[in-house]
């Protein structure tokens, strides 16, 4: 790795959640055990990793969990969140939920809907509907109640949500191995030449667009991440794809097919909402504004989820349909594609 180019993350700032005037009388005792007693839900792992983040600080100097806490200490917890991301309140929005027993549920989530609340949207959100509907529900590592995974905002599809602790830790230890299934339909700008290929590259945050991802060839950079796809349907400008996740890091579809050439249809983010392959022609160019106007959003639809039920020990498959606004872009594509060479433009 070149030693010019510095990989780290740019310094957060950072939001106090708790703070603590301690009294006169308090005797000797170290921080974690401290803060365990003050802080509500607090694990002593919690506390530890809080303070090997520097998290923690005491008089306003970050300090380790052996810390031992003095009279008139003034203790503050900061995070690089707000302290309200986390909190969750519950608001009664409909699901879709395509099936439910009571170890789990899988929910086919629409596009526009955030799952968990973060930056800009700490309401709304697929959480806190969950929230309304189902009581004590368990917290991933996160500390997200019922998420085993997640998928973007403008991603449509499937994803399964844990009822229990244990169905939590099984579900998870799945998608941690590799031996759940997950397939996206995706379409894509280009002609992709392969029917049928795997992408490999370590995914890490981009060193300029910090609200991107992109690939790295450095192994020691980001995290492994494979992508297998196979050509569907070819619509000459574009080409509708079938992608399989035998990992699943942030943004990995989206950054993988940039990555080999074809951006998702539409993907406002890494640049697909630009016509990326065509002609200049304005009937064209208002074909593929028509387009973007049936389908506002990233061409990505999470369509089947398998996993192995983490009571019953079966195998289960769900499968969705394609929601309408893809399906209608889709069909747009596919008539247009059959009249190229049968009209002037």
């Amino acid at each position: 790795m070149s030693n010019n180019i510095d990989f780290q993350e740019p310094e957060e700032e950072l939001f106090e959640h708790y703070r603590f005037d301690v009294p006169k009388g308090q005797a000797l005792l170290r921080i974690d055990k401290y803060l365990m007693l003050m802080v509500p839900n607090a694990t002593r792992n919690k506390i530890q990793n809080a303070a090997s983040n520097g998290d923690i600080y005491v008089n306003d100097v970050p300090v380790k969990s052996n810390y031992k806490v003095k009279p008139l200490d003034v203790i503050r917890i900061l995070l690089a969140h707000p302290p309200f991301e986390n909190r969750v309140d519950p608001e009664d929005i409909p699901l879709d939920i395509v099936y439910e027993d009571d170890a789990l549920l899988l929910i086919n989530k629409p596009p526009n809907f955030v799952v968990h609340p973060g930056h800009g949207n700490y309401t709304g959100t697929l959480v806190n509907a969950l929230a309304f509907h189902f009581e004590n529900l368990p917290l991933n590592s996160s500390e997200r109640p019922g998420l085993v995974h997640r998928i973007d905002k403008d991603t449509s599809g499937l994803l399964v949500v844990a009822k229990t602790e244990a169905a939590m830790t099984h579900l998870a230890k799945q998608f941690e191995d590799k031996t759940s299934e997950r397939e996206y339909i995706a379409l894509v700008w280009g002609n992709v030449k392969e029917d049928e290929g795997t992408i490999t590259g370590n995914i890490a945050r981009h060193l300029k667009d910090r609200m991107q991802m992109a690939v790295f060839s450095d192994p020691e950079i980001g995290k492994h991440a494979v992508t297998h796809y196979k050509v569907l349907e070819r619509f000459g400008y574009v080409t509708l794809i079938s992608c399989k996740l035998e990992t699943g890091r942030t943004h990995q579809i989206r950054v993988h097919l940039k990555h080999i050439g074809h951006t998702l249809f539409n993907d406002e983010r890494y640049g697909g909402n630009l016509i990326l392959k065509g002609t200049t022609f304005t009937k064209y160019k208002q074909f593929i504004d028509n387009c973007f106007k049936t389908l506002p959003r990233q061409a990505l639809h999470a369509k089947t989820l398998g996993f192995v039920h983490p009571t019953t020990g079966k195998y289960m498959l769900f499968d969705t349909k394609i929601p309408k606004d893809m399906a209608d872009c889709i069909e747009k594509w596919r008539v247009y594609s059959k009249s190229i060479g049968t009209e002037e433009e």
